[in-house]
């Protein structure tokens, strides 16, 4: 583009005297924008020169008639992952002390084509050359098809606060293995050292941000570490960041030839570290198997790399196993991936896989189970997506069990048909950040739920995560993005955005950095229409509440704990016991066993009449296909409470109208196993 040229009048001394001031000030830190508007939301100072925000008008505070606030919410972003992976996988920096020109500059191996961009040649294809120059040109990045570079400058983000958005989940993220096994990097592939710095550089954003408006706590970018907190920040107009962790090995948690690497000492000790650094939401597992949790499967050649990284991280391969229900992992795919294959030691290759077995069959282990109560005492979302369906149903079984809201899916690797069991537990649900007709006809897919739970919507840009952004839909689209147009509160007027010499058009460069997610809401209102960008609206709401369900989430008091039992039958070993009473006693290592015949009972005497609202049923193997849960106040009359015939075993709660009763029997009709029935542990709840 051409850069204007402007004359100006002869100055005074005076005027001479104020330009020496101001270059002095441009040489010592940020100055005033020249473009500024009157208002808090522009800063009083600003890095110059530094990227366009190209928004006019007040964004919106406060809360609706309801109390409710209002805007949008990325539920899963990378604003530091150019610090992970060994410092060079991403290039780039959300925000440098040096200004504009340094954080945006490639790559050193990238100079002077792209000839050594090796990781932008495997994810992109082509032979990865590419003008490497970022500030002032921005020739060929940030794009949305090039997976290497920085998307997160702070300006860009602050482009899509300005334009409506008020969460931002800020995903803490590396891949010890990616590291190892890439030929560039200046630090150490610790995956926890990685986290801590990209933690502590969050929090230097936030601070380096605040300088630009006065001090600490002034900026608009406030990282948050509890739901009250959060809806104050929303409250004031800025934008609450929360700290979240997508990492594959977690605590040093992974697995060798199927050995832990790990123990439940060391999940309390990551846990608490985490806790402390401000996180509130994590993955257990994230691309390869490790000690807590089997992945769900990656596809194509991405998919075949990744399981070679699996086998130099693990020594083991992905293995499958056909799904036993309607929920499956991603397939896997047969595609080549030369480059990660020369990895493989000589003689060893990557497997084939049936066609027909699509679950992994690794699903959530006892230290699995064990980090997500941990998470639950801790008040901390668990984030479902890249768990295997073992590892979620498990997930989801524990969950259900205690009543605990705090499930999040963020970026649409969760299967479909989990969705309403989220949501019934409170959970919050947003979509990966597809293109406009792809986001609209899944987020059309799921209208009659979210109506029918009363809860928003939300996107997953994972901005600087590997994954790819919406291509441009051409500048010749019936209905494209016309600029400029106005934000969806309707206070703000939102126009094309300026970097450098670069300017970005939805319409012809799709989804390229941060700062188009404004661009892109408004084709998504073009495309879906209004409703889907309303219920996007309510986003930040639905997750708050989520958030906040889980910090006053109480156990709930087991009223058979300890309690006096009988049994139709137990079975008889000499060496161990499998007495009814062991279902009640609060070891999951001990249990009641029946005779091997199908009606079979345990009854539970509560010792006074109490309130049931939920039974929880943790089953050995040997399980019930069909069983009732009944109730009675004398004993002797039983009415059912609740009855399947389908049970699959695992941890089951049956959830019933309030009822009130001093015994509670479960009555086994039909067995899933040529044995008997067979309980670790029974539940009793009122709540």
């Amino acid at each position: 583009m051409t850069i204007s040229r402007h004359t100006h009048p002869r100055r005074s001394p005076f005027a001479v005297l104020s330009l020496l001031l101001a270059v002095v000030a441009l040489a010592l830190g940020p100055v005033p924008s020249s473009a500024a508007e009157p208002g808090w939301w522009n800063p009083v100072a600003r890095p110059a020169p530094d990227s366009d925000i190209n928004i006019t008008g007040e964004p919106f505070k406060g809360t609706d008639s309801q109390g409710r606030v209002r805007g949008f919410v990325d539920a899963h972003d990378h604003l530091m992952s150019n610090e992970g992976f060994g410092g060079r996988l991403i290039c780039g920096k959300p925000f440098s002390e040096l200004g504009v020109a340094d954080a945006l500059k490639d790559c050193p191996e990238h100079y002077p084509d792209g000839t050594l961009a090796i990781f932008d040649f495997i994810t992109k294809g082509g032979d990865g050359k590419h003008d490497p120059d970022g500030w002032p040109t921005f020739k060929d990045w940030p794009a949305h098809d090039s997976l290497t570079h920085q998307q997160n400058y702070y300006a860009w983000v602050e482009r899509a606060w300005r334009g409506g958005q008020r969460v931002l989940v800020n995903d803490l993220v590396t891949n010890g293995v990616i590291c190892s096994v890439y030929f560039f990097k200046d630090r150490s592939c610790d995956e926890m050292t990685a986290i801590r710095l990209e933690a502590q550089k969050t929090y230097d954003m936030q601070a380096y941000i605040d300088t630009m408006y006065g001090g600490p706590g002034k900026g608009w970018f406030r990282i948050v570490t509890d739901s009250a907190q959060a809806r104050e920040v929303v409250k004031q107009g800025k934008m609450a960041v929360v700290l979240g962790v997508e990492t594959s090995e977690p605590f040093g948690c992974k697995q060798i030839l199927d050995i832990a690497q790990c123990s439940k000492e060391d999940v309390d000790r990551g846990l608490d570290e985490l806790h402390r650094l401000g996180v509130r939401s994590m993955f257990l597992c994230h691309k390869f198997d490790n000690a807590l949790c089997g992945v769900r499967f990656d596809q194509g050649a991405l998919g075949t790399a990744i399981n070679v990284g699996q086998f130099l991280s693990t020594g083991t391969f992905w293995k499958t196993e056909k799904c036993t229900g309607p929920q499956h992992d991603n397939p896997i795919g047969l595609a080549a991936a030369p480059q990660a294959q020369k990895e493989l030691p000589a003689g060893v290759s990557v497997p084939s896989y049936a066609a027909d077995a699509q679950c992994n069959t690794r699903g959530l282990t006892e230290l699995g189970e064990y980090a997500v109560r941990g998470m639950m005492k801790r008040k901390m979302m668990l984030e479902i997506d890249h768990m295997s369906v073992k590892a979620a149903g498990r997930a989801f079984d524990i969950l259900e069990s205690e009543s605990y809201p705090g499930i999040i899916s963020s970026h649409s690797w969760m299967d479909d048909n989990w969705t309403e069991r989220l949501y019934k537990l409170g959970g919050f649900v947003a979509q990966y950040m597809n293109g406009a007709e792809g986001f609209s006809a899944e987020a059309k897919a799921k209208n009659a739920l979210r109506d029918k739970y009363n809860v928003g919507y939300g996107y997953g840009t994972d901005m600087n995560g590997v994954g790819g952004w919406p291509a441009p839909r051409g500048a010749d689209t019936p209905n494209p993005v016309r600029y400029p147009f106005r934000s969806v509160d309707g206070g703000s007027v939102i126009d094309r955005q300026t970097t450098g010499q670069r300017t970005w058009d939805l319409n012809t460069d799709g989804a390229s950095h941060y700062g188009l997610v404004p661009d892109w809401i408004e084709d998504v209102r073009l495309v879906g229409g209004q409703d889907v960008v309303d219920d996007l609206f309510r986003g930040a709401e639905s997750y708050l509440t989520t958030w906040g369900s889980s910090e006053k989430h109480k156990a709930g008091v087991n009223l058979a704990a300890g309690a006096a039992t009988t049994a139709s039958s137990a079975e008889w070993n000499p060496f161990t016991s499998y007495a009814p009473s062991r279902a009640v006693d609060g070891n999951t290592g001990t249990r009641w066993a029946s005779d091997w015949s199908d009606d079979q009972w345990i009854r539970i005497d509560l010792g006074a009449a109490h309130l049931v609202k939920r039974v929880t049923l943790d089953w050995e193997r040997a399980h019930a296909r069909a069983y009732r849960i009944e109730l009675s106040n004398d004993g002797t009359n039983w009415q059912t409470a609740w009855s399947t015939t389908t049970g699959d075993g695992g941890l089951d709660t049956a959830r019933f109208a309030g009822t009130t009763a001093r015994y509670v029997r479960i009555h086994g009709v039909q067995r899933a196993t040529q044995w008997g029935y067979s309980l670790h542990e029974v539940g009793v709840h009122s709540s």
